[in-house]
Order: structure tokens, then sequence, then C-alpha cells
């Protein structure tokens, strides 16, 4: 018999700033001024990203003592979409445009002996403390993995979006709950002594952990990024498996439990296979259905390895000057 747990929704972040203020005291009632953006925007301010990603909750589990009516209100999508804008047109600036998504999954695909991020970091020499710490990062986003790209399941047509649901089948547990890649990062939260609730470190989150996972839903909730979703699912599962192997290497080094190892081994296998599916049947059958969308695929890409390499070079940078990556 399958255990059951009661689902509460979170409590909302702390506000670190105008922005973040502004629309929790407007969803709370503690005003009745709608939130403002004015002046210029600061688009990776950690204020702007926990605003945004208390905007984006409301499609999710919503928070605990916030009416769920707050979610298709005007004036915080109005909030929502200046918000977006200048994340968006950040990311626009500093992202190459490519072309070429099959070109694009080649060069991912590309097998390295070495490198310099986290996994390659934690894999040879990273401490247990600084795994706990990376498991608090991507925690964030691993307690609600698969959701943002969900969202593309009903954007999508025929083969596509046949591959993609298969996909994402494999991520919600194959039909069965205990094995939901959610739950199994739940599991390895609590085995590793952390807490697995359910946004529970977002207050420890700095600006680059929120925007790393503030693309995926700024991606997915928008049908005209729908190509870029399509990019961004088929870039972290293509770059996945070798990671996963990495940190599986790691996690046995520091003789770490068995349930963080799991993870990422059902990762190394998962992936592998969904990588071709994402390669294969549902970027190249989005190309042959709707061609103009290649360029957006592409963005989705290498707007996934911009934020994750800010992501992972402030962790380095904390971890090599002996501090911690965490607000």
């Amino acid at each position: 018999m399958t255990s059951t747990h009661l689902v509460s929704s979170p409590p909302l972040p702390a506000p670190c700033g105008p922005l973040s203020a502004g629309v929790m005291d407007f969803i709370t009632g503690k005003s009745t001024a709608a939130p403002l953006t004015a002046g210029g925007l600061e688009p990776m301010s950690r204020d702007l990203h926990v605003a945004l990603a208390t905007c984006y909750e409301l499609h999710y589990r919503g928070f605990d003592g916030v009416d769920d009516r707050w979610e298709w209100d005007p004036e915080v999508l109005r909030f929502r979409a200046a918000l977006e804008a200048s994340f968006l047109s950040y990311l626009r600036d500093s992202v190459e445009p490519g072309y070429d998504a099959m070109a694009e999954m080649e060069f991912l695909s590309v097998a390295h002996s070495s490198g310099s991020g986290p996994s390659w970091y934690l894999r040879d020499e990273g401490s247990w403390d600084h795994m706990r710490e990376y498991f608090v990062h991507r925690s964030i986003y691993h307690l609600k993995e698969a959701d943002p790209h969900a969202w593309a399941i009903p954007r999508l047509h025929g083969q596509a979006k046949a591959s993609y649901v298969a996909v994402e089948f494999d991520e919600y547990g194959g039909g069965r709950g205990e094995r939901v890649h959610q739950k199994l990062w739940a599991d390895l939260m609590d085995a590793a002594d952390l807490d697995s609730t359910y946004l529970g470190y977002t207050d420890r989150a700095p600006a680059e952990t929120l925007a790393w996972v503030n693309l995926m839903s700024l991606f997915g909730l928008h049908r005209g990024l729908r190509g870029a979703t399509v990019g961004h699912f088929a870039a972290t599962e293509i770059t996945s498996s070798p990671g996963s192997q990495r940190l599986v290497t790691g996690l046995e080094r520091l003789g770490a439990p068995q349930a963080c190892i799991e993870f990422y081994a059902e990762h190394v296998e998962a992936d592998a296979v969904h990588e071709q599916l994402l390669r294969h049947d549902v970027v190249g059958g989005l190309i042959r259905t709707e061609p103009h969308l290649e360029s957006d695929i592409v963005f989705g890409m290498r707007a996934l390895d911009f934020v994750d390499a800010a992501l992972g070079d402030r962790m380095l940078a904390a971890w090599n000057s002996g501090l911690s990556s965490l607000i």
C-alpha cells in the first residue's frame, strides 16, 4: 500500500526589496495598492527573482494563507509581465542566437574527460558539506521536477507530443508514486539531513539559483516560448546523464547515503534514454511541423547553459574561497 501524506501550500518567502515586498503585500491583503515596477529593473537582482518566483508559484502550489484566485489577477499578471520582460530581454542580449538545433545537440553531447563546473569539483575534491550545499541549491527545482516542462504538453502535436509525454511519464515515476523524481529528491534531502519541505530553502537561495528555476517557468507558461521550453528540456536531459554520473562518483567517494546515490544513478540511466527521444522525436518532430521555432529551440538550450554557468560560477567562487554560496 502506498503511504499518503497531506499536501499543503508553502509559506511565502521573505521579501528582500520593494518588488518582492510589493507583490506579497498585495496578495496577502496588507496593501490594496497594486505592485509597481517603477524605475529601471535589475534583471538579475534577488529582489526581482523572489518577486517573479512568487508570481510563478501561484500557478503551482500557491501559498499558505493566499487565496488561489490571485493566480489570474490582472494586476499580478501585469506586474509579472514587467519582470519577465526585463529578465527575457537580458537573456536575449546575453545569449548568442543560433539556428541549427541538431548541431546544438551534437555539441552538447560531446563527452569531455575534464571540466570545471560543480559536478566535476564534487566528483574529485568537494566535501560532504559542499555536496549538501549543492543539494540545497538544486532543491528549489528538484522538488518540482518535471512540472515546469509539463506546461508544454498541450502546446505540442503529433509525435513531438507523444514522445515528450513519454519522457515526462518517466519523470513522474512511470505511474508509481514512490518513484516520482520529486519524491526521490525528497528522500535524498532526508538522507542528507536536510529540509525536504517544498521550497524550504527559498530564503537561502541566491538570485542565480532562483533565476535558474524561474527560467523554466518563464518558458513553460508562455505558449509563444514553447520552442524554448522544448530546447531547455532537451538540453537538460542531454547534459544530465554525464553530470549525474560524476555526482554518483563523488557521492560514492564521500560514502554518502544510498538514497543520495540512487537519485543520481536513476538519472544516469533514464536521461540517456530520454536524450534520444528528445533529440529525434521531440526536437526533430517539432522542427518538422513548426520549422519557424528552431531558433527558439536553440535559444532555450543556450539560455539554460547561461543561467547554469552563472550558478556554477557562484558556487565554485565561494567554495574556492572557503565560503558558502548560499544567502
